[in-house]
């Protein structure tokens, strides 16, 4: 009878090593994985930023040499005119 409970228990303490081993490659493939879906996050934002940066400078420029344009065709009326 005590030789059966040893092996019990040196199996038990077996599966309880595994368990601890499986749980810890879950916990670290799960961190792995938030991190990872973290970074794509922070790169999409990222992207999304500095695509409406680009616009409003494009924008920006263009209407700066609309009105530059226009102020100067307007300047050149009244001179010659």
């Amino acid at each position: 009878m005590a030789m059966k409970m040893r092996q019990s228990l040196a199996e038990l303490e077996q599966e309880f090593r595994q368990e601890m081993q499986l749980d810890r490659s879950r916990s670290q493939m799960m961190w792995r994985r938030a991190r990872s879906r973290t970074r794509k996050r922070v790169r999409e934002r990222e992207r999304k930023r500095s695509s409406v940066r680009f616009w409003v400078l494009a924008l920006s420029l263009v209407a700066t040499a609309v009105a530059v344009t226009i102020a100067m065709f307007e300047t050149l009326y009244y001179l010659l005119g």
